[in-house]
């Protein structure tokens, strides 16, 4: 039984396909730089189709080797019926297969998977513990199927083809109703000793803070979210105070209805009150990523969610916060920060890309 080395990420790479067990000759024992040029150039040709699924819809279009979506279709999510999710997954295959030469199909999804990359251990949104999903999967589909966390899907995606080109250490950061992330280190997804790696929205950056649904208290994702947003202009809102009219205006004086999309509506709409929320929380996202600088000193952090809707916004005052919170600010590189480049299609075509870079390795 093959040994994982701790911090290195099996999923793509190390793994061979179940049905099949045959290596390309040299690949495995190549310098781990020559070796991930070799997957790439393998992964070049040929269609797969991504699936990214999320609480609500199942998401999945056809994707080139550019990173082009040729073809989309989407469903409802059955989050109560594991089964039920598994045959979403193939109608959308067989639906988007029908028209193309599919390669491979690969699936991302919220959750912590194992080191395999072949269980989904537990997922919030969906009503997977324990779940064998590829090989249910590849049983159904016989294609090729790569399975991954969202948030490795896409960092993938932007690492590849989006703000994250180039760079050899990249952390992304993912910000809407909490918090996600992942990092792509010299070509690989590293996913930690245990697979779990990335929960950077849990970071204790308030002892004795806000309370977070994780249990602790003082997590980042409680100051730096899109929740977050929402909650201080509710508090805002429901204490009358006179700087908060136009968010009470935009819900009609219903306080429980602000969201931090609204809030970041009326900030683009130029509402000084909305603007100073998100600059707050922009502080907020700049101190975590100092944090994260210190412990993982990457070339580049790229934001994207639905929060980075924003733009400058968010991001502006979190470059300031950064520079002023950095350990060694002044004597050392700073990492860049950039806002991500794909948009909500990152996970789709990064999923897709990791199973097509992955099956080719190992036909």
């Amino acid at each position: 039984m093959h040994t994982q080395t701790p911090g290195q990420q099996p999923g793509p790479y190390r793994r061979t396909a179940a049905w099949r067990r045959r290596t390309l000759p040299g690949v495995a024992a190549a310098p781990a730089a020559q070796g991930f040029r070799e997957h790439l150039r393998l992964g070049r040709k040929g269609l797969a189709i991504g699936v990214d699924i999320g609480g609500t819809k199942v998401a999945a279009g056809v994707v080139d080797a550019e990173g082009r979506i040729l073809a989309r279709a989407k469903r409802s999510t059955p989050g109560d019926d594991p089964r039920a999710v598994e045959q979403v997954i193939v109608e959308l295959v067989e639906e988007l297969g029908a028209g193309h030469r599919v390669w491979s199909v690969g699936i991302g999804a919220a959750g912590w998977m194992d080191l395999d990359g072949g269980t989904v251990l537990f997922s919030p949104h969906l009503a997977w513990r324990n779940e064998p999903l590829r090989d249910n999967l590849q049983r159904l589909l016989r294609r090729p199927v790569l399975l991954t966390n969202d948030a490795d899907a896409a960092a993938w995606a932007e690492w590849r083809f989006g703000a994250g080109q180039g760079q050899d250490r990249l952390v992304c950061i993912t910000l809407g109703t909490g918090i996600g992330g992942a990092m792509v280190m010299d070509g690989r997804i590293e996913r930690g000793r245990f697979g779990v790696a990335g929960e950077f929205g849990h970071q204790i950056i308030m002892p004795g803070g806000h309370r977070c649904e994780c249990g602790n208290r003082g997590c980042w994702e409680q100051y730096a979210s899109g929740n977050a947003l929402g909650r201080e202009a509710r508090e805002l809102a429901a204490a009358n105070s006179p700087v908060a009219q136009e968010l009470l205006k935009a819900v009609d004086g219903r306080v429980e209805l602000i969201t931090g999309v609204i809030v970041t509506e009326l900030a683009k709409a130029g509402d000084a009150t909305s603007r100073e929320l998100l600059e707050d929380v922009g502080e907020w996202l700049g101190l975590g990523l100092a944090n994260l600088a210190a412990a993982l000193d990457p070339g580049k952090f790229v934001i994207g969610g639905g929060l980075c809707d924003a733009g400058e916004l968010l991001v502006g005052p979190a470059r300031k916060a950064f520079a002023r919170n950095l350990t060694g600010r002044g004597f050392r590189p700073a990492a860049d920060i950039a806002l991500a480049a794909l948009g909500p299609d990152a996970g789709l075509i990064g999923a897709a890309d990791l199973s097509r870079v992955s099956s080719r390795m190992h036909s």
